[in-house]
């Protein structure tokens, strides 16, 4: 026999509501009203109420704690012959019918068809037929990865997706991921998720943004940084720069006489929109490097001892 906590997936010294709460998740999946027809899933759900029944007793618990799958011989040993009145047993019966359920909490009242009704959610109704039930489960949401460079970031972009219909019909669909996307966003698509059962709604579908990394840029939040180099007479002597932009169009930073090697400039609104606000746009801050010249000519060189010998005598 299975050790009934290894059954519900909790370690021994799992409490009443962990345990309570294992039994319900795994109720919900290996119910047969989920798995009709299923015969595996038929014994799981009975295992699962046979280990509940003992480990939701906190005196049956015990005796199973010390003695294994033999606590019920030690208890007709102790106290009498097994759910015999007086026997110090209370008999509880999990199913349809039953007096008690282990969705209760704790008032003995309502059957496990009430409470199965309550966790399963809004709207789904367990209506009593003759010894079964019909009920209704909504669809599970579905999550897809989709990866998006830093200019589809900018102004937002578009992603098709084939879809299967509860006909069983495929179509293809379009969804927009707006501007200001970044890693970790999520884009709902209603009603495209997992299928419903008995009348359930279908889930949603979610798509869930992956920034790709950009070689000239780097983002933090709404905004953007990166590198420009800036030739060394430039930089000394002052001038203008042409800095090409995420959207492809350059514009002329002004570059100060004496301009430090590592020196950062902020253009004010070139950085990224903001999500749900796409007219807000973040700064972009330009770090300046330093192209020194290469290949120096013999006059090159002679000019350039010469400025040293100026600055160094």
């Amino acid at each position: 026999m299975k050790d009934y906590y290894q059954v519900l997936g909790v370690d021994r010294s799992a409490s009443e509501k962990e345990i309570k709460q294992a039994y319900r998740r795994l109720a919900r999946q290996y119910h047969p009203d989920v798995n009709q027809n299923n015969t595996t899933a038929e014994a799981r759900f009975k295992e699962i109420n046979e280990a509940y029944e003992v480990l939701s007793d906190k005196d049956k618990r015990g005796k199973y704690d010390r003695f294994g799958h033999s606590w019920q011989d030690a208890e007709r040993m102790g106290a009498g012959a097994y759910g015999q009145p007086g026997a110090g047993y209370t008999y509880r019966q999990y199913g349809p019918g039953a007096a008690s359920s282990p969705f209760d909490d704790g008032g003995g009242s309502g059957s496990f068809a009430d409470i199965f009704e309550q966790f399963i959610g809004s709207g789904g109704g367990i209506p009593r037929g003759s010894g079964g039930y019909s009920t209704r489960l909504d669809g599970q949401d579905v999550e897809r990865s989709i990866e998006i460079t830093l200019e589809e970031a900018l102004n937002g972009t578009q992603r098709s997706f084939r879809v299967t219909d509860p006909g069983g019909t495929p179509r293809t669909i379009k969804v927009k991921v707006p501007a200001g996307a970044d890693t970790g966003t999520r884009v709902r698509i209603a009603g495209e998720g997992g299928m419903g059962m008995n009348g359930g709604r279908r889930g949603d579908l979610y798509l869930v943004v992956q920034l790709l990394p950009h070689a000239g840029f780097t983002r933090e939040g709404h905004t953007l940084r990166m590198n420009a180099e800036v030739d060394l007479y430039t930089l000394l002597l002052g001038g203008t720069a042409r800095i090409s932009l995420l959207d492809g169009k350059t514009l002329s930073l002004n570059i100060p006489p004496e301009t430090a090697n590592g020196k950062v400039f902020r253009i004010a609104k070139q950085g990224l929109p903001k999500l749900g606000t796409p007219d807000e746009r973040g700064d972009l801050f330009v770090t300046v490097v330093a192209q020194l010249p290469s290949k120096l000519s013999e006059q090159e060189r002679d000019l350039f001892a010469e400025l040293r010998d100026l600055r160094h005598p």
